[in-house]
């Protein structure tokens, strides 16, 4: 008996140490090759390359919006690349808003690695593009796509904390596709057989953070969603504070939300906090 406990153990260690060695591998799946944006269904969008507080250069996409509209930072999930979200940013193209679909470290070709402090670094040079490009910060939308959405709360949390010490403008607003409360909650959703919370080296723990923003906050959920489950969206959007505004999506999955019509909504409330009139 205390054979087959100790062999019990000798191997629940191995595969937490496993999991804990290549969780890196488990979270980021990034695609390399990258169409150009004609192929990819928005030829109006104009390759741009930034320069990150740590010396990488990456590739994004960029259409200035019309007029006086807002420009959302386009933070997509944790895989493919920027070509992959064409036909997601098409409406908001269309509707003739900005879009700065943000390229990433390590996807797309683009250099480095992925890691949490790694995409917030790619999240402050492409702010700081927006600044370069004259754009005040009241006509930013932060868009985070699944683990984007770990990128767009950091970015609003930081500005946030900017806003309030150097007195800007707050930025205009949050929307946040398929959110988790936090990337250790996803995990342990996924591993329940292991402390995932405590392993992961990565956190975006966006609830600790919520309560912070200035913003107002738009969160779009399925509650079908079998990647992350429903109630990190619900929880996420519970903590934040007023104003906010819900979607829940009946039937909907975590990669079909647009499917489902959800840009319009999403055109709608950007119009309204940005007093856009139609």
């Amino acid at each position: 008996m205390f054979n087959i406990i100790a062999i019990a153990i000798g191997v629940y260690s191995a595969l937490v140490g496993g999991l804990y060695l290549v969780q890196r591998e488990l979270i980021y799946h990034p695609t390399q090759p990258l169409p150009s944006p004609e192929i990819s269904g928005v030829p109006e969008m104009k390759v741009v390359r930034l320069t990150t507080e740590d010396g990488l250069t990456l590739t994004s996409w960029y259409r200035p919006a019309q007029g006086d509209l807002p420009t959302i930072v386009y933070f997509q999930g944790n895989g493919g690349n920027i070509a992959g979200r064409g036909n997601k940013v098409r409406p908001y193209l269309d509707a003739g808003f900005g879009v700065l679909l943000a390229g990433y470290r390590g996807y797309g070709g683009n250099p480095g690695r992925p890691s949490e402090q790694g995409l917030y670094a790619d999240g402050r040079a492409h702010l700081e593009f927006l600044k370069n490009q004259n754009i005040p910060s009241n006509q930013w939308v932060m868009y985070g796509e699944s683990l984007g959405s770990g990128v767009a709360v950091q970015m609003a949390f930081e500005w946030a904390k900017q806003d309030q010490i150097k007195n800007n403008a707050s930025i205009g607003s949050v929307v946040l596709e398929a959110p988790f409360s936090s990337l250790g909650d996803a995990a342990q959703s996924h591993y329940p057989f292991v402390p995932a919370r405590l392993l992961v080296k990565d956190h975006f723990d966006s609830i600790a953070k919520i309560d912070k923003l200035k913003a107002p906050l738009f969160v779009v959920n399925g509650d079908m969603d079998g990647v992350i489950p429903p109630i990190q969206g619900r929880r996420l959007f519970n903590a934040a504070r007023e104003p906010k505004e819900g979607h829940w999506v009946q039937g909907g999955g975590h990669n079909n939300l647009y499917d489902f019509g959800v840009s319009g909504p999403i055109i709608d409330f950007i119009s309204r906090n940005h007093a856009i009139s139609n």
